[in-house]
Formats: C-alpha cells, structure tokens, sequence
C-alpha cells in the first residue's frame, strides 16, 4: 500500500454521520475525512434552519461540524442545538472551528463530550473520529494519540498533587522537592514570607518566552505551568483571562490548549465563569484549590530564597 487508505476495513460497527457546515470545500473534506475514517455520511446540512433540518434525520452517530468561518452570531445559538441533538443520540460531536471562535465555542462545549479542534490538520480530524467512535483498536496513530492524552492526564493530576501539596506545606518551612524526591530546598525560618506580585509572576512568563529565542520552542512546552502563571498573574492584577487569551498564553496549538483547559479544569485547579458583560464568552478563573497551590508555590520559592520557574 502507497498510500493512506483510511480505516475502513478496521471498523467494528456501521456508523452514520451527519455534515454540519455552510462551504462546498469544508464539506467534500469532511466527507473525505469520515471515509478514511470508515463512517458512512447520512446527510450533510448546513447551519441555516439547523433545528429543522436535523429534525428530518431519524439519528446519527456522529455530528460532524465544521464551524471555520461561520458567524459567531450564527454559531452561538446553533452549538446548543447540536449539543442537545447529541445528547439525544449519544452522539459522537467534533467540531473544527477558527481561532476566531474559541471563545464562543468554549463557552457552548468546552468541558463536555464535544471534540473541539481548533485549526487542526485533516490527520487530527480523523483521529477523533476514530478515537471517540471506539474503532481505533490497535490503529497506531490513534494509539500514539491516546496515549499522548492518557500522559497529559497524568501530568495535570501530578501538578495537581504537588500544589495542593504546596498549599499544605508551604508555610510549614519543609521545603521543597523535586518530581525525585532527592534534594530539599534549604529552610529559610519562620520569618515572613514576602507576599508575591504580579511582576514576579509576569516576569517569570517573559523569562519561559525569552528561551524560545535560543532553542526551539517545543522543546520546553509545558502549557499547563504557563496557563497557571498566566491565571496567577491575572488574579494578582484582577483582570479576567478569556479562553481565546488562554490558548494563547500556553504557547501550543489551540487544540492542544483547549485540551489542557479541560484537563486543568477536571483537575480542579480552574473554572469557567461567564462574562457578564458579552454573553457569547466566558472566562477561566483559578479555583479555590489553584489559588491555594500557587500561592503556597510562591510561599515555598520565598522561604527557599529560590526564583520562579
């Protein structure tokens, strides 16, 4: 075999797909992606008189919707009737969407069983697909991806032990420890511990940014520290972080930020708050618990005489 040839003889069940999307180009993408994917395609419509036009369809497996380019007005009262749709018919939901809708699409499904892709490539597409169908059993890159996601999880829920650790300890004078547990920051005393400033934690953010100038910069992609810092310093200043912001501030593609927000946020360490002042956005705030972390983080730095990371 030359080429890629799609997962067709590897599907275990039959599965039908409904196209939600407005441009003839998306749409023939769309359909080349459910046939690599081995999903048959039971109907495409488009976003225009959405409710009626998925009322004809009996039920789908997979909502298939390609939001790129369509107007956020639009977008904003048809994601819940997709949601609702999918819900309906336990769906499997992916949506692809713009950099220009991250914030309306994350209000409606982020943190739910939607995929989200943002700006993603059509091999991403595919893998979701598969991935959320239960068909990618012993299918090598939907593995590697599952396994990327399965190691993301674990991270999150470490970083997650060590600030709720930090917000134990962190007044405790104990010190800190490495992912090892070989070395112990020296005790600096019972003494007051300087109360942290958001030009600590913003300088600490431009000092991660500066070393993408001298090495490549996925070298040190680490996109759920940066989100914090970013929270923090936020926090701190008593701004708000939007989603779109967000993904920014975590220096990584936007699908994979968007993942990480989820993954923070069933960690415990984040929330979504809605904007009071536009409707279509929302804003992720640091919880109790990643308050609590980071600054018992700041607290341990302080009394070890350390700097931030």
């Amino acid at each position: 075999m030359t080429g890629f040839e799609g997962f067709e003889q590897q599907s275990t069940a039959a599965r039908r797909a409904v196209i939600v999307v407005d441009d003839a180009l998306a749409a023939a993408d769309a359909q080349a992606a459910l046939r690599h994917a081995g999903v048959a395609v039971a109907a495409t419509i488009g976003f225009a008189d959405l409710s009626a036009a998925l009322n004809d369809i009996t039920h789908a497996d997979l909502l298939l919707v390609d939001a790129t380019g369509v107007a956020i007005d639009t977008l904003d009262g048809a994601l819940p009737v997709l949601a609702a749709r999918a819900e309906r018919d336990r769906a499997q939901l992916v949506v692809s969407f713009g950099v220009e809708a991250i914030d309306v699409v994350s209000l409606h499904l982020l943190g739910g069983p939607a995929t989200l892709l943002c700006e993603a490539r059509p091999g991403e597409r595919i893998a979701a697909i598969v991935l959320g169908g239960g068909a990618g059993a012993g299918l090598n890159a939907p593995e590697r991806d599952a396994e990327r996601l399965r190691r993301l999880n674990a991270e999150v829920a470490r970083i997650a032990e060590a600030l709720a650790k930090l917000a134990r300890d962190g007044d405790t004078g104990e010190g800190v420890r490495d992912r090892t547990d070989d070395f112990v920051a020296p005790d600096a005393g019972d003494g007051p511990v300087p109360t942290v400033s958001a030009a600590t934690v913003r300088g600490a953010i431009r000092a991660r940014r500066l070393r993408d100038q001298f090495f490549a910069g996925e070298l040190f992609a680490d996109p759920a520290w940066d989100m914090l810092l970013d929270l923090f310093a936020a926090r701190l200043e008593g701004g708000n972080v939007s989603v779109s912001s967000l993904c920014i501030a975590s220096a990584v593609p936007p699908t994979t930020a968007l993942r990480w927000i989820t993954t923070l946020t069933d960690a415990g360490l984040v929330a979504r708050q809605e904007d009071p002042a536009d409707k279509r956005r929302a804003f992720i705030v640091l919880s109790a618990r990643g308050v609590a972390g980071m600054r018992g983080y700041a607290a341990a730095v302080a009394r070890a005489g350390l700097g931030w990371a």
